[in-house]
């Protein structure tokens, strides 16, 4: 069982003490994933309506709170050595709440694996135009992503340790080559070339931009072998991401007055520009469809009593987005992944409640740990769960002020312990667990 388990990336098992990763491997794919292009892109954003300082210390602050949620996150998960969806069955969602949690998660990142499959084909298709169309790029991108990600974390290690290095090699050469044709102390001290904003409103947003990432670290950190090296490894990733590619944006933005980071890099370093784009989407898409294809398995073992094979889910969910991105679909859905994403920062500070402070279900966790296992048994629903989860959910989204996203995670929080000291956080029925027995793959790829 547990080679079968090791070799399938432990999608309904716990991570083996022998599976677990140095620290240092793991910050590279860390920062692989906070430094993609989307953060350049928020460099640029916050470069365009802030001055230097005010940039620097929205991201500074964006990143405390990213970085104390992440780590609380991922300590959860590398003392369990569970993914997010398995995990949540045992802090405080329940079968049917975890299916749900699941659910999100697969629907929410294969549908962003599709739109940034997208961006990078639009990105090929203006680097070398009619060359081919724009849905073929598509195909081409999606697929190889799928076929690099079907091997798991090794797999997606290597493509870290290979794009990582590319992608600040190149960034560095965008922004010198940019920058030398300005007084880069002016630049620094110049007002933003677009609108104001205010430097609160602009922490929401660095804090906003990776919530959900910061939602799902589970499904990384259950490969850390301590408490220290999920401290080191978020540090280290988090902080040199945003700040060494966000105020690499910002500065851009403030010599080319607009903060549209592509045509910048394209028209300053045309093709290195494009490889920019295309090394950056790469570095965060292969971990949308990483945890995308957990979650589908979490939710069709609950749901439905299977255990599917996290490498061939991979598989048939990559090419489903890859497909949809191809036809231009999934672009008519931005805003409903949106609307989605609101109900990721409920699920963290639930979990967190529970295993911190309530702990309902933490004895069953600690007991089956000694030996590997999980819980024999877990609840089927947790009532009250679901209705704080709706609650705070809706409350991120209508809520405008501030930090959404944080102002639900906190509002699930402290819903959640109000609800376990009054007696509520109960599950109703008990569901067996059913042990990692995945169907050995076809050609097995040792972990």
């Amino acid at each position: 069982m547990s080679r079968i388990a090791q070799a399938d990336d432990f999608p309904l098992s716990r991570v083996t003490v022998d599976a677990r990763r140095p620290w240092f491997g793991i910050a590279v794919q860390r920062f692989g994933q906070v430094s993609a292009l989307s953060q350049f892109l928020l460099g640029a954003t916050l470069g365009y309506s802030l001055t230097f300082g005010e940039a620097a210390l929205a991201f500074l602050l964006g990143s405390v709170i990213l970085e104390v949620i992440m780590c609380i996150v991922g300590f959860i998960g590398q003392k369990e050595g569970l993914n997010t969806a398995l995990l949540a069955r045992w802090t405080g969602f329940g079968e049917i709440g975890a299916s749900l949690v699941g659910l999100a998660i697969g629907i929410s990142l294969i549908g962003w694996f599709g739109i940034q499959s997208a961006i990078s084909a639009q990105s090929l298709d203006a680097l070398m135009p009619g060359a081919m169309p724009v849905w073929a790029w598509s195909l081409i991108f999606g697929l190889a992503v799928t076929a690099i990600v079907a091997f798991g974390f090794v797999g997606m290690q290597w493509l870290a340790n290979i794009t990582v290095p590319l992608f600040l090699v190149l960034v560095g050469w965008s922004v010198i080559s940019e920058l030398s044709k300005h007084n880069v102390g002016e630049l620094m001290t110049s007002a933003p070339p677009g609108p104001h904003i205010t430097v609160w409103a602009a922490t929401g947003i660095v804090a906003g931009g990776l919530i959900v990432g910061a939602i799902i670290t589970s499904d990384m950190t259950r490969f850390n072998r301590s408490r220290a090296d999920v401290v080191k490894q978020t540090v280290l990733g988090v902080t040199l991401g945003e700040f060494m590619i966000g105020m690499a944006g910002v500065l851009l933005a403030h010599a080319a007055g607009t903060g549209d980071i592509v045509a910048i890099v394209t028209s300053s370093i045309g093709f290195v520009g494009l490889i920019i784009v295309i090394t950056g989407t790469l570095k965060i898409n292969d971990w949308n469809l990483y945890s995308s294809a957990l979650g589908v398995v979490n939710f069709v073992s609950t749901t439905f009593g299977r255990n599917l094979h996290r490498r061939n889910t991979t598989i048939v969910l990559g090419v489903i987005g890859t497909i949809l991105a191809a036809a231009g679909i999934l672009g008519k859905f931005t805003d409903f992944l949106i609307i989605l994403s609101v109900a990721f920062p409920p699920i963290a500070g639930i979990m967190i409640a529970e295993y911190f402070i309530v702990k309902v279900w933490r004895r069953e966790l600690d007991a089956s740990r000694e030996d590997g296992s999980l819980p024999a048994t877990a609840p089927r629903i947790v009532p009250a769960t679901i209705v704080i989860w709706v609650a705070s959910a809706l409350a991120g989204y209508f809520i405008t002020w501030g930090i959404p996203s944080l102002i639900s995670l906190f509002l699930a929080m402290i819903l959640y312990i109000v609800a376990g000291k009054l007696g509520w956080v109960r599950g109703v029925g008990s569901a067996q667990t059913r042990q990692q027995t995945a169907p050995e793959p076809t050609t097995p790829v040792e972990a």
